[in-house]
């Protein structure tokens, strides 16, 4: 079929003949119950994406902050949420080289999981790992990304040295104790009880920390002979930025990634100099097109092994129906899950 300008390209078509498909749309920001199941259009297909059927999706922290209206998109990302998916790939713009339509995978997104279908860029897509279940395989891109982008290529965590993961029953927690234990680390994690505690040590963890009883900072002293660890990885924030740097060892390092604790605070720079600590903190989701495709393309050669190694596992503590998104997100803020929450297209 020809246009006013000469032949259509593929995506040009794609963009002509989108239809609808059933989304999560954040009615206005609130609790769990703004989540509203509703018909919309179809996301259009660019050249270099993949547009990708969704069969499911995983609820993160980052949801539960955009429905709240405290972390919006991405400037040209999908305005629902969801930052990972599997599925089948319906279609492919006329740039991709790697993925035919049919092809079973799983993605990093920046939004747009709780969807029927959603347009990726094709660097962004990674193969379902061999043993893994097409619906278990929405558990791993982003935890997967962030973790290896912030203790492994940032961080440098290598084999012989020690790491603490705080939250260590979350899904980024479950993912690090065994991907950090699989390289060969030293483990340590934070939990709030028996019941999480006892799942960290079953994926690998050496040393379990209940932070409502214990001190970790004291934990890690005695167990380290005093010296400290070298990677710690940290969601929580203002609250824990002093006793994160008392536990770590000389030219230790600490990242950042969330602010559950606050981001504002005061804090003795001194021990920050002296034992020549390394500070960072990142988000996943602000990254450029090409930093994704870096990590992406990190954890498919370092992480995908693992996996289908057997020595990584997705941890997912339950699922839900697309529609019944709220309640994923009950479950999440509730604190009582272990590993993660999945919703199924």
């Amino acid at each position: 079929m020809r246009s006013a300008g000469g032949l259509r390209s593929a995506s040009q078509w794609m963009r002509k003949t989108v239809g609808n498909m059933k989304a999560v749309v954040i009615t206005q920001p609130g609790g769990p119950d703004v989540l509203q199941l509703k018909d919309v259009e179809e996301p259009s297909l660019g050249s270099s994406e993949v547009l990708i059927k969704v069969a499911a999706t995983a609820v993160n922290r980052a949801d539960t902050l955009q429905r709240q209206g405290k972390y919006p998109p991405p400037a040209g990302a999908s305005l629902y949420p969801g930052l990972e998916c599997s599925g089948v790939v319906e279609a492919v713009g006329d740039r991709v080289q790697r993925w035919k339509v049919g092809d079973e995978v799983c993605a990093l997104l920046a939004g747009g999981g709780y969807a029927e279908k959603i347009n990726v860029p094709e660097g962004q897509v990674l193969p379902v790992p061999k043993g893994v279940s097409l619906l278990h395989a929405a558990a791993l891109p982003e935890v997967s990304c962030t973790v290896w982008s912030t203790v492994f290529m940032t961080s440098k965590l290598t084999a012989g040295e020690s790491f603490l993961v705080h939250g260590g029953s979350s899904g980024i927690g479950t993912f690090a104790i065994q991907i950090a234990k699989a390289k060969g680390a030293k483990v340590f994690c934070t939990v709030g009880n028996q019941e999480k505690a006892d799942c960290c040590r079953k994926l690998g963890a050496d040393v379990v920390i209940n932070y409502k009883e214990q001190d970790f900072v004291q934990v890690v002293k005695e167990e380290t002979g005093n010296k400290g660890v070298n990677v710690i990885l940290d969601h929580i924030g203002a609250s824990y930025f002093q006793k994160n740097v008392d536990a770590l060892s000389v030219d230790g390092r600490l990242f950042i990634i969330g602010f559950m604790g606050g981001a504002a605070g005061q804090v003795n720079l001194a021990p920050v100099m002296l034992k020549r600590l390394t500070v960072q903190g990142a988000g996943l989701r602000s990254r450029s097109l090409e930093q994704k495709s870096d990590i992406v393309a990190e954890v498919l050669k370092h992480v995908w092994p693992e996996v289908e190694s057997g020595k990584v596992k997705p941890v997912v503590h339950s699922s839900f129906p697309l529609g019944d998104a709220c309640k994923g997100h009950e479950l999440l803020e509730s604190s009582a899950h272990v590993g993660k929450i999945i919703l199924t297209a």
